[in-house]
């Protein structure tokens, strides 16, 4: 269920996080009598706040609203009373605000809300664009090239690297251009967070981007749980639900994919997608987050547009959440929005760099320097979460999981687990396996192989006495005790 009103009538909004969310809009629904606008919103990226109630400017914030509760806040809105004193956190701000108002504490006050400022506060299949002037091609173009913007995720056709310089390929390439919006990355919880709670503003950007790069046409790789809001969005977007597979978030994966392919696996290159993409056509494949960072910068007021970068902060965790810190923020900002005991953690994802430190820079550039993964994912290790155990773990999924084509992925992977299972039988080569590790960052096909080995090659450098404890029949956690 879910009903639009009037934004300027009294408005109680409800999260995609509530539980028993259907039943709280119903409940809503029957109380407000045309009186008032119930909005059903997406997530905000914190579940703290899963019902705000706004009048004129002021907006309460309510956890966890049970259908009674619902009913009482909108009868309460009904007669003017914003229902401040039970709230858990209330904000004054201007009436006519497109984006989530932030308390002045709790998880939803860590970092800023430039790209998450919709989730949580429109409807998700809300499309305002900005002025026709910052359409014109050049114009887009010139903006991203002075931005100077990476791509976001290993999903984008320009991870890490220059999205003007991807642009410009495509469009120097023979045949007509085709925009792929990649939100189908099981290991990017941040995009499908977006297209839930901003899908029309992620379909908005793919567009533009089609205008700056001459596209006829946009094409949507999604997860279950993307799929269903981009195609609840009023557009010429063809929207298709990916197979439920880590691999499917490699580029030319996905492409197999939107092409039917029996088996899934990565293309190799030269030539790369923007050249020679989807049924041979130059594709540019950006991610949800790439995507909401161009459409960041053709906003009205683009002075006050930074380089940011979303994390979402998982594992062991009271709750998970997503961040968004500018790029010169420390890593460590971002456990200010959970609570936990941990202090070891994993960055980047599933094939994320395993370290003790988060006095790192949130930046492409500053996360890759230090061997960390900038997929946008902070994972915490509980005290008793053992290390050896853990990257064995990613060992083991990358043997399973890995397409197959080229040998130092395929092979490597199997050798990377088989080594780390003899360990536990006493026989720890430390240099063999940082060589191994090597060949397959330097050698692999796609960024699946040359990923993989990063657990272990950064938890040798940061935890190598845990490894040799392991060797000697000792597990310094005390979780892997009695394996020998």
């Amino acid at each position: 269920m879910s009903v639009t009103g009037d934004d300027s009538a009294p408005t109680i909004r409800v999260s995609a996080d509530t539980p028993d969310r259907t039943v709280v809009l119903e409940a809503a629904e029957a109380a407000a009598e045309g009186t008032v606008s119930v909005l059903s919103v997406g997530p905000t990226g914190s579940p703290s706040s899963l019902g705000l109630c706004t009048i004129d400017g002021t907006t309460a914030f309510h956890a966890t609203p049970t259908p009674e509760e619902a009913f009482d806040l909108v009868t309460a809105l009904a007669a003017g009373d914003v229902s401040t004193d039970a709230a858990d956190a209330v904000v004054e701000h201007d009436p006519e605000i497109k984006t989530l108002p932030v308390p002045d504490s709790g998880p939803l006050s860590v970092g800023t809300r430039q790209i998450l400022g919709p989730c949580g506060w429109i409807a998700p299949t809300e499309t305002p664009r900005p002025t026709a002037d910052e359409h014109e091609p050049d114009t887009i173009r010139s903006r991203v090239t002075a931005a100077g913007l990476l791509g976001r995720g290993r999903a984008d056709g320009a991870r890490d690297a220059s999205v003007s310089d991807l642009w410009e390929r495509a469009r120097n390439a023979s045949g007509d251009p085709v925009v792929v919006v990649h939100a189908a990355d099981t290991d990017a919880p941040a995009d499908e967070l977006l297209c839930q709670g901003a899908a029309g503003h992620v379909l908005d950007a793919a567009s533009i981007v089609a205008d700056a790069v001459g596209a006829p046409d946009v094409v949507a790789l999604a997860s279950d749980g993307a799929s269903e809001p981009l195609d609840a969005v009023e557009s010429e977007v063809t929207i298709r639900t990916a197979p439920a597979s880590f691999r499917v978030g490699e580029p030319t994966m996905a492409l197999e994919a939107l092409e039917g392919s029996d088996r899934i696996e990565a293309r190799r290159r030269p030539p790369g997608p923007e050249k020679w993409g989807l049924y041979g056509r130059p594709t540019i494949v950006h991610t949800p987050r790439t995507l909401l960072q161009i459409r960041a910068l053709l906003a009205d007021d683009t002075a006050s547009v930074s380089d940011t970068r979303l994390f979402t902060v998982r594992g062991a965790v009271s709750t998970p959440a997503a961040v968004e810190l500018s790029s010169n923020c420390p890593l460590s900002d971002a456990l200010d929005a959970v609570e936990t005991d941990g202090d070891r953690y994993v960055i980047g994802g599933r094939f994320g760099g395993v370290t003790e430190t988060l006095d790192v820079p949130a930046s492409a550039p500053a996360l890759e320097a230090a061997d960390l993964g900038t997929e946008g994912v902070i994972e915490v290790l509980a005290p008793d979460d053992c290390v050896v155990a853990t990257v064995g773990e990613r060992a083991a999924f990358a043997r399973e999981e890995n397409c197959g084509r080229c040998v130092p992925c395929r092979e490597g992977s199997k050798q990377l687990h088989g080594a780390l299972r003899e360990i536990y039988d006493g026989d720890f080569d430390a240099d063999g396996l940082r060589t191994l590790a090597r060949v397959m960052r330097t050698t692999s096909l796609c960024a699946f192989g040359a990923a993989a080995a990063r657990p272990i090659r950064t938890a040798l450098d940061a935890f190598e006495p845990e490894f040799r404890a392991h060797a000697e029949g000792r597990c310094p956690t005390g979780s892997c005790e009695g394996f020998r």
